[in-house]
């Protein structure tokens, strides 16, 4: 490992320990020319998702989008970030067992509404309406009563 100070390839491992959530090594390095301390991570390097839009188009698939859009439908709810972070690894985790590393757009909407269903009602419908992009009232109205009674069926 080349220090970040000096430069020199040769350095000692202090310190190794697991991260927090598994997904990472953490490990304390000493430089032995110029002896400054400095943390390296090590990571599995995932193979790259890509995402199949509605239109065709094809991009790389990105958690922090999916973040994005579940913060959004969740705003002003009384959801931890933690949560919705947890949601977040899931459906990435999830997406990783497939057997394609191509996915549809439709398959990653479709797992965060099922989330965000068990998570926060309010939620799931903002969510909804944006992804399914309801036409009008009646559209809201429809989602509405099927949720009303899958809840009663509970």
């Amino acid at each position: 490992m080349k220090c970040p100070y000096c430069g020199k390839a040769e350095t000692d491992v202090l310190d190794t320990r697991d991260t927090e959530d598994l997904t990472a090594t953490r490990r304390r390095r000493s430089c032995r020319h110029c002896t400054k301390r400095f943390t390296t991570y090590e990571r599995v390097e995932h193979v790259q998702l890509i995402v199949i839009k509605k239109d065709g188009r094809r991009e790389s698939f990105d958690r922090i989008k999916v973040r994005l859009g579940i913060i959004k439908a969740c705003e002003k709810r009384t959801i931890p970030i933690q949560e919705i972070d947890k949601v977040v690894d899931a459906i990435e985790q999830d997406l990783r067992q497939m057997d394609s590393t191509e996915i549809k757009s439709q398959v990653i909407g479709n797992m965060v509404m099922d989330r965000l269903k068990k998570l926060d009602k309010i939620a799931y419908i903002r969510f909804a309406s944006v992804y399914r992009q309801f036409a009008d009232i009646d559209d809201f109205a429809k989602a509405l009563k099927t949720l009303s009674q899958r809840v009663k069926k509970s």
